[in-house]
């Protein structure tokens, strides 16, 4: 597995509707991975922190900040505290990281992206279908106040104002006392929800989340430019971050 640069994938290849940390269209970044002597370098997190290290192309370039709810163990400084500094997006790399090593060194090499299509799903079966077929999708919702501060359990829309939407990635489902849910990664940091991840009615198209999840075809065939050869099937983001960002 290879984790792909979040930066490129939301700042070069959001589309004309990218806002970058703003969001977007959710599937532009699938546009992007699909062309052939295009795609996404690779990359990991901030100063290569995280399980794959460092010497990715390029690694996200913002540090990690406690984002939304209770703060708990989070180590991470509360946004709006000394430690973590307000930021915008970005410029969209254009050249690998100086940390960078080889193969993954050379920005119009290192692109990795896939022949096959872009498949669709919308509701609780059909869904749960694309991901046995072909593993985890990006899925989008509307996030309201008592989602930001969720801490565990099985969520679902009670009180607070909308905050806007986000995309996340389905990885899979559940029964918990009778109640179905969905098991999302989501994007804010591991020290977040249940380990980063969180839980959300499932049946009940909850935020809107049923509707339209996407992802690249089981059979697609992902390459690299620089040997285009194949890299064994979709390449999956273990890091649990979404291929668009959040607009919250």
């Amino acid at each position: 597995m290879v984790p792909l640069s979040a930066q490129d994938v939301c700042f070069n290849g959001g589309g004309s509707f990218s806002q970058g940390c703003n969001g977007g269209q959710v599937t532009d970044p699938w546009k992007y991975l699909q062309k052939r002597g295009g795609g996404a370098v690779s990359g990991g997190q901030f100063n290569g922190t995280g399980p794959f290290g460092s010497g990715y192309c390029s690694d996200f370039s913002m540090p990690h900040c406690h984002h939304h709810g209770p703060q708990g163990d989070d180590p991470y400084p509360a946004e709006g505290d000394p430690g973590c500094k307000s930021q915008t997006t970005p410029v969209g790399p254009s050249v690998c990281d100086g940390t960078a090593v080889e193969p993954h060194h050379d920005f119009e090499a290192d692109r990795y992206y896939f022949d096959g299509r872009i498949v669709t799903a919308n509701g609780e079966a059909s869904i749960q279908r694309a991901v046995m077929a072909g593993g985890p999708m990006e899925v989008s919702f509307t996030v309201f106040e008592d989602f930001e501060n969720y801490s565990g359990g099985i969520y679902h829309h009670v009180t607070g104002k909308m905050s806007g939407g986000h995309a996340v990635k389905l990885i899979g489902w559940g029964v918990e006392d009778g109640v179905k849910y969905w098991t999302i990664a989501n994007s804010w940091n591991k020290h977040w929800g249940e380990k980063g991840n969180f839980r959300i009615l499932r049946g009940v198209d909850e935020g809107g989340i049923e509707n339209g999840a996407i992802a690249s075809c089981h059979r697609a065939k992902w390459s690299r430019v620089g040997d285009d050869a194949s890299v064994g099937g979709p390449i999956d983001n273990p890091m649990g971050y979404s291929l668009k960002g959040s607009i919250l």
